[in-house]
């Protein structure tokens, strides 16, 4: 496993360093004799011979605990954060302020994942019971609320598989096989339509009906517009589904009245360990005459090594990635957790790894600042299994130790 030992050490030594600058520092680490700012000087000592014009990111504390399985983070246009709980005896959806503090809590059998759209509307992957030839089975379901960020949350509608796909319309319930299936992201787009991602075991290619591994495409009613059929749910490639883990589109809070991204693309996750690239950009074509496309983004695979040391398209470079975002600010960063790998990776639009060096600095390079590693301390993970971004500060659900940790660049603390 990777450690990023001298990442950690470049991101607590800018932090470190700019703190001196500053008042206080409650902000971020709360009080010199809590244990956890312990641990953030222990694991950040500082490299004398390291330039004071390295950048990284840095903890926000207190650190938001006391969850038992936090699945997803996601920060609403509604302004509150929402943290899925996928464990214990009651999952659900988690409603808190941007203090951290809690205002609600709502119960959704199989929570993993949440979303929300520009109406308000808040999308939750979880599970339904639902009765087929005398027999129950647990399916795959999106269900969908108005007022989560009130005392007065309603549901409006459920999506359930495989009902909600209209190339299933004219074929038989697949039993176990079908309750194998799983929805494991959605990405919404600026006009309130959205994608689904799915993985399952029937992947035919010569079926009517859309395989299992596949992205399903939906209007603003929530009516199914079919699926993505170009792609290959079996074999690798720059245009692949195999076995879906997440995904996001290019839209994110906070809610703007001019220059909210109007794309259609979107990046998705693959967890199949054949899966070379483990995340893709599907661009979306629409040409009046032939119609709306989905295609690769092949200019991902310009690795220039005079501008990064890493990038997003390197073979195999993720083992089991759980989740993405894309800061919709003017860095266009992107952010993805890997369970498999305890860490958390942060990527330029370019696909080149590391955020921008300090202006004057004479750095030439994307500076890394990926980190990770199992463990519970303020630079660790323990399976992360979900990421969002939201006015400059990272949510990491740290699945594995139960807890939110938010994270700031250094160069954006006073911001």
């Amino acid at each position: 496993m990777r450690k990023f030992d001298r990442i950690k050490r470049l991101s607590l030594f800018g932090f470190l360093a700019g703190s001196l600058l500053l008042s206080g520092c409650d902000f971020l680490l709360g009080s010199k004799q809590d244990d956890t700012v312990d641990d953030v000087l222990r694991q950040g000592a500082i490299d004398p011979n390291l330039t004071q014009n390295i950048i990284g990111y840095v903890p926000i504390l207190p650190v938001w605990g006391g969850f038992i399985n936090p699945s997803d983070v996601f920060v609403g246009y509604d302004e509150m954060v929402y943290v899925v709980e996928n464990g214990g005896p009651n999952p659900g959806l988690h409603v808190l302020d941007l203090k951290g503090d809690r205002q609600n809590f709502i119960p959704i059998t199989g929570a993993s994942k949440v979303t929300q759209d520009r109406r308000l509307h808040t999308y939750v992957v979880g599970r339904v019971n639902e009765e087929r030839n005398g027999e129950v089975y647990n399916l795959a379901a999106v269900y969908v609320l108005t007022g989560t960020g009130t005392r007065n949350p309603q549901f409006i509608d459920t999506l359930i598989h495989p009902r909600n796909d209209i190339s299933r319309n004219n074929t038989n319930f697949r039993g176990i096989f079908d309750e194998q299936v799983e929805f494991t992201g959605i990405a919404v787009t600026h006009d309130n339509a959205f994608y689904l991602a799915r993985r399952g075991p029937t992947n035919s290619l010569t079926s009517t009906a859309t395989p299992d591994n596949a992205v399903l495409v939906y209007r603003p009613n929530r009516s199914n517009n079919g699926a993505i059929r170009n792609l290959n749910p079996t074999t690798s490639s720059l245009r692949s589904a195999m076995s879906l883990s997440g995904m996001t589109s290019f839209l994110a809070p906070p809610q703007l009245v001019f220059g909210m991204s109007e794309s259609k693309d979107f990046f998705m996750l693959q967890s199949n360990a054949a899966a070379e690239y483990k995340a893709l950009w599907i661009r979306q074509l629409d040409n009046p005459e032939t119609g709306i496309s989905y295609i690769e983004n092949s200019s991902m695979l310009n690795f220039d090594t005079s501008r990064a040391d890493r990038f997003l398209y390197e073979g195999f470079r993720f083992t089991n990635p759980a989740d993405i975002c894309v800061a919709p600010d003017e860095t266009g960063y992107i952010f993805i957790v890997d369970s498999g790998r305890d860490s958390l990776y942060q990527f330029t639009r370019l696909g080149f790894e590391g955020v921008n060096p300090p202006p004057a600095s004479g750095i030439t390079k994307q500076v890394i600042a990926s980190f990770g590693g199992r463990g519970a301390g303020p630079f660790q993970f323990n399976q992360p299994q979900g990421v969002a971004y939201f006015r400059r500060v990272v949510y990491v659900a740290d699945t594995g130790n139960g807890r939110i940790l938010r994270y700031k660049l250094s160069i954006d603390l006073e911001r």
